[in-house]
């Protein structure tokens, strides 16, 4: 059954047999203090507005029987994925914190809050880079369960989410962002990171929020 959900530039066409939810890197690391964004001198309770809407999503696509798949950044203990450039201007990865190594997988840091943790037998994905298609096996994974249109949520809206949903829609996936299930340390990126997924007819897709997609599914799928 095919959903239409109000958005920008227009309805998304919603089918939960085709669909994921993707969350993106919600993170200890990113949005708790002592962790790699706090290290970097940002505010982090500016991503936790998030939680709450995306708790709701996340409970009506388990109910719905929609895929799930989480996201995490972050390196191998011994670093050897992680390029020189990207340490030069992130200085703080691998350094030990309050809740372990920063942004090394294993590390309690490095985990997903528990407010979001994942179900037993929903994917953890991990990557090395912002985007989650890159060093991963993701597009495998959607290929295979015949998914062609994501709901994308999760951290940075403007780095990591917008990298996801470029990656995406270069592969054929067709994109729906939440804005309310989205977070930036900097709110203007927020704002103008979401405008340009939805600008000149949807050029890398749509963005609505989740009180339109959860009236939108099906009765029994809603939270």
């Amino acid at each position: 059954m095919t959903a239409l959900v109000p958005a920008e530039p227009g309805p998304f066409a919603l089918d939960v047999s085709t669909t994921a939810l993707v969350v993106i890197d919600m993170q200890r690391d990113f949005l708790e203090p002592g962790g790699f964004g706090s290290a970097l001198g940002n505010d982090v309770s500016l991503l936790s507005a998030a939680i709450e809407p995306l708790q709701r999503v996340l409970s009506a696509a388990r109910e719905a029987g929609m895929l799930v798949i989480h996201t995490r950044e972050g390196h191998r203990p011994d670093m050897a994925d992680c390029p020189p450039a990207k340490f030069a201007r992130g200085e703080f990865i691998g350094t030990d914190s309050p809740k372990g190594r920063i942004l090394i997988r294993g590390e309690y840091g490095h985990d997903i809050v528990d407010e979001l943790a994942p179900a037993p037998g929903e994917i953890v994905l991990d990557k090395p880079g912002k985007g989650s298609f890159y060093a991963t096996d993701l597009e495998l994974i959607l290929r295979n369960a015949g998914i062609t249109s994501l709901v994308v949520t999760g951290v940075t809206t403007e780095v990591c989410v917008h990298t996801t949903v470029r990656e995406a829609n270069d592969r054929g996936f067709e994109c729906l962002v939440l804005s309310d299930c989205c977070g930036s340390y900097v709110p203007e990126f927020h704002e103008v990171a979401l405008r340009m997924i939805s600008a000149q007819g949807g050029i890398f897709g749509w963005v609505g929020s989740s009180s339109d997609l959860l009236s939108s599914l099906p009765l029994g799928a809603r939270a």
